[in-house]
């Protein structure tokens, strides 16, 4: 990773972190401010203060700390520290059950909301993808099997109209979750086709890959002329002399008819001296070129560090730009919000079952890694990312699991069906029960983190 990828890995991560935390900590903080409970400490962050400042007529207690992996709000509480008469009123464990749970609740929820603000942006401005249009079909894939061909366009995935790739893949993801068999509706020159697709080649590993290329979906690969683009500085493209807008015609006597043939041979000839004919300014040249030997999963392949020349106009076919109108763009938003959120808990209730593997949890390490992936992207994509990131800290966050806002919450509900609040030793219990387990969720997905990081 170069320095300045590196420093903008680092950058998103700490501005994801401080975005998500800030809003969750401040749905707390808000809610427990409209209930008439009082505010002592308002933290982002944990351990040494970095900023502190009292503000307001409860002189509440603004604090950036050094580590920036969470937050908290800290409320006045007779389980804390003794509260003087005069505000007894104002603790919270004073407080009707209800305004409690409203308190608990107001993080989690606030991480939901501001993913149907982020998602209700990104709709408004348009999403861009690549249209669904099927490429090349392996030979006894399970689209073959389906009898979809090449060239055909998916316009639905079990009556949810797709777009997009992204929104095919989404689909079948959830499908894959419900049932073993999909139905693909599919166009080609004006005619309709229904197409019964099985999942069953698909297991729980396949999810952190692309399992469309398993099922045989590829994308349509549009004949691309053989035209240089940008040049690595000092790979091996620039060392043979290769410019940007050279025409390549041919490699080793062997014609290059667009860029997909000239990709192929470069990979067959890893650290292979190439003779190759191109086209520069009208003229016909030839250069020598070895390809660079690069590790693919295990088999060297060939890289000479060029890229394809894009023509706007041939690339423009098979984007799609979907913008939708401010109203219906946060009714999609909120669903979008609401249909994520309840595919992570799906996931997690797999995971729990042994039906989807725990290599799918994630840390920190890769959190940072996706936040500086798609700050690169743009700000499209890493304002997607954040919504993303921040469905998962909601949904996350309402665990009934002691020590996460859920496990509170869970306790509130107990009281209600009790009539008197849980004991304290059962709390306690609770508490270290609660803390064991995130241990272990959080020791996994560190091991996930560090077992990407040995992989690639």
């Amino acid at each position: 990773m170069d320095a300045h990828l590196l420093m903008l890995t680092v950058v998103s991560f700490l501005v994801t972190l401080g975005i998500l935390i800030t809003v969750h900590e401040y749905g707390h903080y808000q809610v427990a401010r409209w209930c008439g409970v009082k505010v002592l400490k308002f933290s982002i962050g944990f351990g040494k203060p970095l900023f502190a400042k009292k503000l307001g007529n409860d002189q509440t207690e603004y604090v950036l700390a050094a580590l920036p992996l969470g937050g908290y709000v800290k409320m006045l509480d007779e389980r804390e520290a003794p509260v003087e008469e005069h505000e007894v009123s104002r603790a919270f464990n004073r407080q009707p059950v209800w305004k409690r749970i409203a308190i608990v609740s107001a993080g989690p929820a606030a991480n939901l909301i501001l993913a149907v603000l982020l998602y209700w942006v990104i709709f408004m401005s348009g999403v861009t993808g690549v249209k669904p249009i099927i490429g090349d079909i392996p030979q006894d894939s399970p689209a073959a099997q389906a009898s979809i061909k090449s060239g055909e366009l998916i316009t639905s995935v079990n009556n949810t109209a797709v777009a997009s790739w992204q929104d095919v893949r989404w689909v079948l993801v959830q499908q894959k979750l419900k049932s073993n068999h999909v139905e693909i509706e599919a166009s080609i020159n004006g005619q309709s086709y229904i197409h019964e697709l099985s999942l069953d080649s698909i297991t729980d590993s396949d999810f952190e890959s692309d399992f469309l290329t398993k099922l045989g979906l590829t994308t349509y690969q549009p004949d691309l002329q053989p035209k240089i683009g940008d040049i690595t500085a000092g790979s091996a493209a620039e060392k043979a002399g290769m410019k940007t807008g050279d025409l390549v015609l041919s490699v080793n006597d062997q014609g290059i008819g667009h860029w997909e043939n000239f990709v192929n041979v470069i990979r067959q000839h890893p650290s292979q001296r190439l003779d190759v004919k191109l086209v520069r300014d009208n003229k016909t040249i030839n250069l020598f070129v070895t390809p660079d030997a690069i590790d693919d999963n295990g088999k060297q392949i060939g890289r000479v560090g060029a890229a394809y020349q894009v023509d706007p106009a041939v690339i423009d076919q098979f984007l799609v730009d979907v913008k939708y109108s401010p109203l219906t763009a946060l009714s999609k938003a909120a669903d979008k919000t609401w249909e994520t959120s309840i595919f992570s808990l799906k996931m997690l209730g797999s995971m729990l079952t042994g039906d989807v593997s725990w290599r799918g949890l994630s840390g920190p390490v890769t959190i940072a890694s996706y936040a500086g992936q798609s700050a690169h992207m743009g700000i499209k994509a890493f304002i997607g990312f954040l919504a993303l990131v921040s469905i998962s800290l909601g949904v996350l966050n309402l665990l009934p699991v002691p020590v996460l806002d859920g496990g509170h919450l869970l306790y509130y509900m107990i009281e209600i069906f009790k009539g008197s609040p849980v004991s304290d030793k059962a709390m306690e219990m609770g508490q270290r029960v609660g803390f064991a387990l995130l241990g272990l969720l959080m020791a996994c997905a560190f091991y996930n983190d560090i077992n990407r990081l040995i992989t690639g």
